[in-house]
């Protein structure tokens, strides 16, 4: 690690005892929490291993400006931020499309069985595993229905990102993610009305337009832009991914300062219930693959697909619904651990071969046989 970067760990960490003795005192330590963030994301891109984190890091400084602050995430004068939130997932959307083309979908039919497999397992195991964690701590309606959400939603443009530096099969990886996006107009409001029905009332079809408004319209612009222009923005090939980090920072820091109070009285076990709802896809997805005799590169893809989820997408869903607030307190929470958790397991495989770890599974199993 270069000298710079370790004067900023240094100063990282000095912020975090600051922090410490502040809140021990009863005293405004807000601005001390937020430095630990920003210093310890600008400090970790200073190492190979770690570098993947940065921008994780800096949404849980985003999430805390936001809870110690919470006054212009709320509102400026008299506009309402979390007016943003919509536009703002369509911007990320059509950077998701600008990134896509037609060949990603013709993977459904290069790979049926992974695609097949990927949906099942994420549309059946995410949503129940929302319902049973939302029903098993007892949250109140609203939240728990925003549990069931986020466990209802398709997989995000990050699953990508993570199957790429976990050796995993990036095309497969593309594949699932447009097809579950694609498909999230339908399934997404049927989960939703079949496993939060009794927490909150599913409009079943506004949902839906919602959905078709929020990423499927955008997608297809962008996909549109890209047969189109493609080559011919490189401007907007590298403006894109760092709007939709800002977009997605900006929507958890409106969200988190609209349910400010909900979350200092449940945060904790929101928090416990995402890792949880997270390393349960994960573990699922990935084994119930070998279930299937799947190679371990496809394994690794689609347990990455199934654990990660569009966060952004399921806030916006909770502020077409008009709960912000509560419903979508859940995605707010479960995105960034998201990308904490999936950048984890994804560097962890990294130093893996797939190969060799296929191979000693096939041992094992012929073992116990």
């Amino acid at each position: 690690m270069k000298k710079n970067y370790k004067l900023l760990l240094i100063a990282s960490l000095v912020c975090l005892m600051i922090f410490g003795i502040m809140l021990a005192m009863g005293q405004t330590s807000g601005p001390f929490l937020i430095f630990f963030f920003l210093f310890l994301a600008l400090a970790v891109r200073g190492h190979k291993t770690f570098k993947g984190f940065s921008f994780a890091i800096l949404i849980f400084g985003a999430v805390s400006l936001s809870m110690f602050y919470p006054g212009p995430f709320v509102e400026i004068g008299d506009f309402q931020m979390k007016a943003l939130i919509v536009p703002l997932l369509q911007i990320i959307m059509f950077g998701m499309g600008t990134a896509m083309s037609v060949k990603d979908f013709i993977g459904v039919v290069k790979m049926p069985k992974g695609v097949l497999i990927g949906l099942a397992c994420q549309f059946t195991i995410m949503p129940i595993l929302g319902f049973s964690i939302a029903t098993l701590f007892g949250f109140p309606a609203e939240i728990a229905a925003g549990v069931v959400l986020i466990g209802s939603s398709p997989s995000g443009l990050a699953s990508n990102v993570m199957a790429y530096l976990a050796k995993a099969n990036v095309a497969l990886s593309v594949t699932l993610t447009a097809v579950a996006t694609m498909l999230a107009p339908l399934m997404t409001p049927m989960l939703m009305e079949f496993f939060a029905g009794e927490f909150v009332p599913i409009d079943f079809w506004g949902m839906m337009w919602s959905i078709v408004k929020m990423v499927i319209l955008p997608i297809i612009g962008g996909l549109l832009f890209n047969h189109f222009f493609h080559g011919k923005t490189p401007w907007l090939d590298k403006a894109m991914p760092i709007l939709s980090m800002a977009g997605i920072a900006l929507i958890i820091m409106i969200i988190t300062a609209a349910g400010r109070d909900s979350l200092l009285s449940i945060g904790l076990f929101l928090i416990v219930a995402a890792i949880l709802h997270n390393a349960a896809g994960y573990f699922l997805g990935y084994w119930g693959c070998r279930l299937f005799k799947m190679d371990e590169r496809d394994c690794r893809t689609i347990a990455l697909e199934v654990g990660m989820q569009n966060g952004g997408l399921a806030s916006g869903i909770a502020l077409e619904m008009g709960k912000v607030a509560t419903v979508g307190l859940a995605p707010a929470v479960f995105g960034p651990w998201m990308n904490i958790s999936g950048s984890s397991l994804a560097l962890y495989w990294r130093d893996k071969d797939p190969n060799k770890k296929a191979e000693k599974v096939e041992e094992d199993l012929q073992i116990d046989i």
